[in-house]
């Protein structure tokens, strides 16, 4: 049983938790993942380690409530424990010496990013960050990302914090700007079609791209096959051979399609939780 310690509300159905997982904490590494439940009946889903302390033996995730499954684990607080929690899974983010690299965070993406930009800004590497979101409301850790990039621009859908654009503006905008320093390496993790957009702008300038690819797991090691993504038409799983891959390889339109395929009872069973909750509070 491992043990939630702290619990944070960052931004409206944005949670951040501190859970006791020595185990884990010693082992993980910027890019890993944890797959969770909340109860004994609940899906199994995963979550990027957004941050780790060995010495302190924590681990620190962050999720958005989107569904069921989400709901229930926000119903958590400190002091409760997870009914299950593995890890850490899946390959680690490959932290090169680059003289620069661009870091672009959509939403909640933020977490997962931010272990990454610092073990680069750590490393050497010249960091500059793009975190976006639809609205000032939802951005959360930009004092964190700034502390561990040489350059930070902010974007909102709206326009109520930083620049109003889509980060695909200031992601272009850097691919043409360094020409002298170029940008050899670009992480865009966060919606599936942000991913998309921005690989497509990287595309041109043949920049490396690397997307973190949150499809549909099950059981996170490889055995169910349900996290399967093609990249040119060579299949590999998110869960094992991810879940970081080589945006330019990505098929995103049969990702976008399949991201789809259980909405329907999604939606009917979270409206369910609801209807459930309602009663019962």
């Amino acid at each position: 049983m491992s043990k939630i310690l702290t619990k944070t509300e960052l931004a409206p159905k944005i949670f951040e938790y501190t859970v006791e997982a020595p185990r884990i904490a010693k082992k993980a590494q910027p890019g890993h993942f944890v797959v969770v439940m909340a109860h004994e009946k609940s899906e199994r889903i995963p979550l990027t380690i957004a941050d780790f302390d060995r010495q302190a033996g924590t681990i620190t995730l962050v999720l958005m409530v989107v569904g069921t499954s989400t709901a229930q684990l926000s119903s958590l607080a400190p002091g409760d424990s997870l009914y299950a929690l593995i890890g850490p899974l899946g390959r680690p983010s490959e932290i090169e010496r680059y003289d620069t690299v661009v870091m672009v965070a959509g939403g909640v993406g933020t977490a997962p990013v931010y272990p990454i930009a610092r073990a680069f800004f750590d490393g050497g590497t010249r960091v500059l960050t793009i975190q976006g979101a639809r609205s000032r409301n939802l951005l959360f850790w930009t004092d964190r990302l700034a502390a561990v990039s040489h350059e930070h621009i902010i974007t909102t859908d709206d326009g109520t914090a930083g620049r109003k654009a889509l980060v695909t503006e200031p992601l272009q905008e850097l691919l043409e700007r360094d020409v002298t320093r170029r940008i050899q390496c670009v992480y865009a993790i966060g919606p599936t079609v942000m991913m998309k957009a921005c690989s497509a702008v990287t595309e041109p300038f043949k920049v490396k791209t690397v997307v973190s690819l949150n499809t549909i797991m099950v059981d996170g090691t490889g055995m169910c096959g349900g996290c399967r993504v093609d990249l040119r038409g060579e299949t590999r799983f998110t869960c094992t051979d991810g879940p970081e891959f080589d945006g330019h390889l990505v098929d995103w339109q049969q990702l976008l399609s399949r991201q789809k395929v259980y909405a329907h009872q999604e939606a009917c069973s979270f409206e369910r939780y609801l209807k459930q909750w309602a009663e019962t509070s």
